[in-house]
């Protein structure tokens, strides 16, 4: 299946000078979702992970499936105050500005095998934000899943040392 045909280009959105891609059409498609959940499960089986970590939000969507069909927990990486209870919190850069993610303080647990998921590789900013939680709370990046990657952006260099798989990738 080419995933690329569910995807849709927004220019200018969140702001000028940026193409959003926007994956809401492959969301929308029961074939077409259930394959990209399956290939991401595929990448995830072989590495043994206990639990995914999702971006907010649309790391949340495809991550909480994710974690449901490989039988593993959840956790949710927000924006700064979101959570509830007591946070760990990592400041990284944008392709467009600076922001922070945070995480419950227990959402990861020593030794844990995670996978980190997002809708997007950019830049790798927000993906090393969420290395950063994990490895500081003394878990083991077991991998990292995208579904799209902009390859011109050079986030998987950012992530060197780490293995990275996307679904589809695009240049900017």
């Amino acid at each position: 299946m080419d995933l690329e045909n569910y995807i849709c280009h927004i220019p200018g959105f969140p702001k000028e000078g940026i193409l959003f891609h926007d994956i809401t059409p492959m969301l929308h498609d029961a074939e077409a979702l259930r394959y990209a959940v399956d290939r991401l499960a595929d990448f995830a089986r072989p590495r043994n992970v206990d639990l995914i970590l999702g971006a907010e939000a649309r790391g949340f969507i495809l991550g909480a499936t994710l974690a449901y069909v490989l039988g593993v927990g959840f956790a949710a990486a927000r924006k700064p105050g979101k959570l509830p209870r007591r946070v760990s919190r990592c400041e990284y850069d944008l392709e467009y500005g600076t922001d922070a993610l945070e995480v419950h303080a227990d959402a990861v647990s020593p030794g844990q095998r995670v996978l980190i998921h997002d809708d997007l590789l950019a830049t790798g900013g927000t993906a090393w934000a969420k290395i950063q939680l994990v490895e500081r709370a003394g878990g083991v990046v077991a991998g990292l899943a995208f579904l799209i990657e902009l390859t011109d952006l050079k986030g998987r260099e950012r992530l060197a040392g780490y293995e990275v798989f996307s679904l589809v990738a695009y240049d900017v």
